[in-house]
């Protein structure tokens, strides 16, 4: 019987994983920059110290986002009108949400920032040797490379819907562009926020999911770079 109640209590942990991961939008953030971050550990000759504070960080992250969601759902439950108090507990909990992921932020720049930076001078140098005229080429084939990847899925229409987000991969494509041949920082930064602003708007809008349009992102950033790289 103690068997049971045992397999029973991480029965119940792991359907309040998997309940945080289906249901939350940040969550799914969340899983997949962890992914991406502990694929990258594979890459770089990180020390076991890096690896545990990279192994806290994204913890804490997961804890906090997923003890929000508890929290929300516990007032959601408890509470069928608006209240001051309640409203002030969620706000809490956002926050420290944000908390970790600031601080999560700031490991991944100390601990990968000078590991990347030779890599990032190499590549940039090469890119902006490039002809800019190939900008407008790299722009279509990106266009032409989305419509076709559309077509494969068979979901929604060039202009809607679908994976991947065309939107998202075209400001993101351009981002990159823009950055590729720029260098202030701040036109950078600008180029990309715009791009997330963009692609947040398909998700507020519930013309694409998250994945759809994390997956646009990175499609078109990664085929600008190969084409910056190729046509260059």
């Amino acid at each position: 019987m103690k068997v049971k109640k045992l397999v029973d209590s991480f029965n119940y942990a792991i359907e309040g994983i998997i309940y945080s991961i289906r249901t939350q939008r940040n969550m799914k953030i969340h899983m997949l920059t962890t992914i991406l971050v502990l694929t990258a550990t594979f890459f770089y000759d990180l020390s076991k110290i890096e690896l545990l504070i990279i192994t806290i960080t994204i913890t804490l992250v997961i804890v906090a986002e997923m003890i929000n969601t508890a929290v929300e759902c516990a007032i959601d439950a408890t509470t069928n009108f608006y209240h001051p108090l309640a409203k002030i507990a969620k706000n809490v909990a956002a926050g420290a949400v944000l908390v970790t992921a600031i601080n999560s932020v700031l490991v991944g720049y100390i601990i990968f920032w000078d590991r990347v930076t030779p890599f990032n001078k190499s590549v940039m140098l090469k890119i902006k040797k490039s002809d800019p005229h190939m900008i407008f080429f790299i722009l279509v084939i990106v266009c032409i490379a989305t419509v076709v990847v559309k077509a494969i899925y068979g979901e929604g229409t060039p202009l809607r819907g679908g994976m991947p987000s065309g939107h998202s991969t075209i400001a993101f494509s351009v981002a990159t562009a823009i950055t590729l041949l720029t260098s202030e920082p701040l036109i950078m930064v600008l180029s990309y926020f715009i791009a997330v602003i963009v692609a947040q708007s398909r998700v507020d809008s519930e013309i694409h999911s998250i994945l759809e349009v994390v997956f646009g992102g990175i499609f078109g950033t990664l085929l600008t770079l190969l084409l910056f790289k190729m046509l260059g």
